[in-house]
């Protein structure tokens, strides 16, 4: 890690003790006592937002931060403003979330070639989707591609700070292992109509060898405690960047950083909507193998009117119904083989081998296997 201060600002004690971690946190702490957390596990993933953004050119791979609110004008944007100043003295720029994969990759690729600190995406008006290219910028150190207008095929790093901010905008797939989110709840009528009296943003720019300075204090007193590991939940690709920016806080005695990770896991509408068809296959079919056709069929099981199978027509409605009530077999069939193996609750999808014309498909217990 490289950096270039004012001697005057910058300085990290060689064997920074316990006692120096905790009064820079207390110092980092002070620049958020005006943003309205929901949570002290929200307060947590802030200040694992600040020492990311400050260690991020150092952190093979890191987590994005996303920030979400239930109203406008509750500081999203101005916490965003607030990480980047963290992790560039440069003007952060926002960007449109994009509608497509390939508009992703080509926007991602385009943006990667300037090596940019932090890439933002701002205000997002809908749910933050896993398209392919950002979850691989996120868990790889490079990404690959052929620029616009060229022949040309690049390789860049992705060593930055990714950023997203917006209203009840939640996360969906594989988003939810690959980001922290942080959720500001301003108890107010008018969120707009308040103040930040003490501007961090300006503060750390105007000091941001003496703020940086915090971030490495806290991070090198642990390092000089040697390393010690709070029991936690791993998280898949980002062992280095739990390390140095998770249990360094779980040292000082904050709230796990991670928690919202977890939840988003447990919360994700795709995991939820697997879970109940999964169940309800195993009570209509148990552990014998079934065509698709002959699930829909049992889903569309009609006594007096009512579904049957309740539980099994909702899902499979939800998963492949059409307007006109009509299920999209060949669609169903799909879902499940993009899910097949994916254990939840106990249960995963697993596909019969003894068939050797249309798939069939069995639902199997982890603790059967």
């Amino acid at each position: 890690m490289f950096g270039a201060f004012d001697e005057r600002q910058f300085n990290v004690p060689n064997h920074s003790t316990f006692n120096q971690a905790e009064q820079a946190l207390m110092e980092l702490s002070e620049l958020l006592n005006e943003f309205a957390f929901k949570t002290e596990h929200d307060r947590a993933a802030a200040i694992a937002g600040i020492l990311t953004a400050v260690i991020r050119p150092s952190l093979s791979l890191a987590s994005m931060i996303h920030v979400k609110s239930h109203s406008i004008e509750s500081g999203k944007s101005y916490f965003c403003e607030l990480l980047t100043a963290f992790a560039t003295p440069q003007k952060g720029k926002s960007l449109a979330f994009p509608a497509d994969d390939e508009e992703c990759r080509k926007l991602l690729l385009a943006e990667l070639l300037t090596a940019p600190a932090v890439i933002e995406f701002d205000n997002l008006t809908g749910d933050l989707i896993p398209h392919k290219s950002l979850c691989t910028a996120l868990t790889s150190e490079f990404i690959s591609g052929r620029i616009l207008g060229q022949s040309k095929t690049v390789e860049v790093g992705t060593r930055t700070l990714f950023l997203s901010s917006g209203n009840n905008v939640d996360l969906i797939r594989d988003m939810t292992r690959r980001t922290v989110t942080i959720i500001l709840n301003p108890t107010c009528e008018l969120p707009a109509a308040r103040d930040f009296r003490k501007q961090p943003v300006i503060e750390v720019k105007r000091n941001r060898g003496r703020y940086v300075s915090l971030v490495l204090t806290i991070i090198r007193a642990w390092i000089c405690a040697g390393m010690p590991k709070t029991e936690c939940k791993t998280i898949a690709s980002y062992a280095e960047w739990s390390d140095y920016c998770r249990q360094s806080l779980l040292w000082l005695g904050l709230p796990d950083p991670a928690a919202c990770i977890f939840k988003y896991i447990n919360d994700d509408p795709d995991r939820e909507l697997l879970s109940d068809f999964l169940q309800a296959w195993h009570n209509k079919f148990g552990k014998t193998a079934t065509l698709v056709k002959e699930v829909v069929s049992a889903a569309q099981d009609y006594v007096n009117g009512k579904p049957f199978n309740e539980m099994l027509n909702e899902t499979v409605t939800d998963i492949a119904g059409e307007r006109d009530g009509i299920i999209d077999r060949r669609h169903l069939g799909w879902w499940i083989k993009r899910r097949a193996g994916r254990v939840v609750n106990g249960l995963r999808f697993v596909k019969d081998d003894t068939t050797r014309n249309a798939a069939k498909w069995k639902v199997e217990s982890v603790s059967s296997v």
